[in-house]
């Protein structure tokens, strides 16, 4: 286990409570992530090249204020969430559009650098729980992480999707049926909690990106037409809405629902 510092214990609650507030952000994040990528490189004509230069500059500087900070600031954290679904769905994109790498390699790619990270991370600080994120090193390993979910995610669910040729709807469908069966490992057959919750993560990317589609794209190709634009300023609403109320500290938030009830 490393050694803490006396400024590391002072960076404390990095990373937010795992609460149904939590996963549901982090869907709307993912659906995000996909739209967005798609609006500004295909929509706005900016290109995959442009659009992942952009992305991940503001990437880079989102994730400097974020490390920079001393403790879980909710709109700073999930903003960086955001860009890093952005930036993980552009390097799959690009290496599938751009570079002609199969789905299926790149899926494979991403799993086994998932897995490195993992791997790495539990050798230096022996522990994945994302209750100890209170050393920066510690919190780089973390975000390493979620950019491999991202990308991960962003290749498998392409790959059942486009490549496999199911489509849209049987794609989310697929994904959320394997986190109701993580949901019920945990919960029924206790399954670890670390465990848990990184499977969960890993599969709300495929299911948050096939729920995107699904919404984003003409009804020709399989999807409801609502398209990007849509669907991206929908769902950025609903996360600004969850984000601000989860600003406001915890007593507040109960006085005021307390008052509702009364």
């Amino acid at each position: 286990m490393a050694m803490l510092t006396r400024r590391d214990l002072a960076m404390i609650n990095k990373v937010p409570e795992v609460t149904l507030a939590f996963w549901t952000i982090k869907i709307m994040a993912t659906t995000v992530g996909e739209t967005a990528a798609d609006f500004l490189s295909v929509t706005l004509n900016l290109g995959l090249t442009v659009t992942s230069l952009f992305m991940a500059v503001l990437l880079v500087g989102a994730l400097l204020l974020q490390l920079r900070s001393r403790r879980y600031v909710p709109w700073l954290y999930w903003i960086t969430v955001v860009f890093v679904s952005v930036v993980g769905t552009l390097i799959t994109d690009n290496l599938s559009d751009n570079f002609g790498i199969s789905l299926i390699v790149t899926t494979s790619v991403f799993a086994a650098a998932l897995a490195a990270a993992f791997s790495l991370w539990y050798a230096k600080e022996g522990t994945l729980s994302i209750h100890t994120i209170v050393t920066t090193r510690r919190e780089l390993f973390y975000w390493a992480a979620v950019l491999f979910t991202f990308a991960l995610g962003t290749a498998a669910g392409d790959l059942t999707a486009e490549r496999l040729q199911l489509g849209y709807a049987p794609s989310a469908l697929i994904f959320g049926t394997l986190i109701g069966l993580v949901t019920i490992c945990y919960f029924v057959l206790r399954l670890n909690a670390v465990v848990a919750f990184w499977i969960a993560y890993v599969l709300t990317r495929p299911f948050g990106a096939s729920c995107g589609d699904l919404l984003a794209q003409s009804r020709s190709d399989g999807g409801l037409g609502l398209g990007t634009i849509t669907t991206s300023f929908v769902f950025l609403v609903i996360i600004t809405g969850l984000v601000a109320w989860l600003t406001i500290p915890r007593g507040r938030r109960m006085a005021g629902t307390e008052m509702a009830d009364g």
